[in-house]
This record gives structure tokens, sequence and C-alpha cells, in this order.
């Protein structure tokens, strides 16, 4: 039976990618402003792969660490439909951006033990979602799309936060049914999974990773005891 789950294709860099992702029936399309990034995209090259996407498809500018400069410049350029904060951004600043700019925002969290999602609860107060990923090594150039998972199993169970959640880090179409077995996730972020190389978007992958979360189904409770 085919689930209610949405899927997020992020790292988005030509106009094809857009209709790829239409088509598969992602949710969402996410494009990276992060000079460091190989998905990285000038404003001007943004504006004219977002102003290609349908009606439905709600569009993601991922930002880190950016001032009001940079967020001014953003938002007078390229349509979008939600922010991505991927840095070190505090509560506070969230708030700030919200007011700011009228929009949705979505505040990434990165995760690698189980005291790191007390965060979470913090960011659930002022976030209009949150993306649950995984932490980024010490030493690593990008905040995000390393291709790195934590361990799913410390949201086994766990009551979830206030806001919608999205689940991202390391998911692939081969891995993406038992990320959501161990997590409940109903919403599931992807970039380097559905990429041939760093920014290099694959179709068919996307496709197949679209199709494999919309036909996972959560699992059912066990029979309860007389």
């Amino acid at each position: 039976m085919t689930s209610d789950i949405k899927v997020k294709i992020c790292g988005l860099t030509r106009p094809e990618h857009v209709r790829w992702v239409a088509e598969a029936g992602a949710a969402y399309a996410g494009f990276v402003f992060f000079p460091r990034s190989p998905r990285n995209l000038s404003l001007g090259a943004a504006r004219e792969i977002a102003i290609e996407a349908p009606a439905g498809l709600a569009k993601v500018g991922l930002v880190v660490d950016a001032d009001d400069a940079a967020l001014d410049a953003l938002m007078a350029q390229v349509p979008l439909d939600m922010l991505q904060l991927h840095g070190h951004e505090t509560p506070a600043r969230v708030a700030e951006v919200k007011a700011r700019y009228g929009l949705p925002v979505m505040k990434a969290v990165g995760i690698a033990a189980a005291a790191d999602l007390a965060q979470l609860d913090d960011y659930s107060a002022v976030a209009d979602q949150l993306l649950v990923d995984a932490k980024p090594p010490r030493d690593a150039v990008l905040p995000g799309g390393n291709g790195l998972s934590f361990d799913w199993r410390l949201l086994a169970g766990r009551k979830y936060w206030t806001r919608p959640w999205m689940l991202a880090g390391g998911l692939t179409p081969d891995n993406v049914a038992e990320a959501v077995r161990l997590t409940g996730a109903r919403q599931l972020d992807v970039s380097s999974g559905v990429e041939t190389a760093p920014g290099v978007k694959d179709r068919a992958l996307i496709r197949a990773f679209v199709a494999a979360a919309r036909q996972t189904s959560m699992p059912q409770a066990a029979p309860r005891l007389r």
C-alpha cells in the first residue's frame, strides 16, 4: 500500500533536475547556497531553475549561517517556499529569519549520539520543520550532503517532536525502507544518494528512491496480548 511519505530531493543544479523530481512524485526540491558545496548555485542559476518548478513542488533554499544581507539577496532573486538553515543558527536566529522573511523555516540538526537529540526539542519551539541529519565529522567541509547516516535506532520508539520532521543522512533507494522502519519517519531528504557524482543527479535513482519511499508502509503494531 502506498504511504503518505514525502520526499525532498536536495542539491538540484540543473533545470532538468526539477522536472525529474516532479515526475518522480517528490514533494520538495532543494537548492544549495553554500560556496564550498559541489551543489552550490549562483542566485541567477537558481532563479532560472526555480521558475521551472511546477505548482505543488515546494522549493527549499539551503543556507549555512547566512547573514541578513545574503538572505535579502537570495529572497529578492529566487522564488522560494521555504528556507532550510543548515549551520549553527541558534533558536533565536531561527525565529529572526522566520519573522524577517515570512517563510516557513526548516532547521537542520546533526545527530551522532543520544545527547544530540535534546537540540531538537529546543528548535521545535521556533522552527516550522526539523531536519534530523547525521552530524558531520569534525574535519568535514560540508555540514550535510556527505552521504553519512547516524544510528537510526536512536529515534526508535521516541515520542516525536511537536513539528513535522524529516530524516536525512546516507539515505539511498536500497536503505530507505529500513530507515523508515526503524525511525517512523514520514518525510525523507536525499542528495548524494541519488547522484552518480557530487552534484550530478541521476534520473533513474531519483525515480527509484521516491518509489521505494512511497511504497514503504509503517510497521504494524504487535498484536495485543489477551
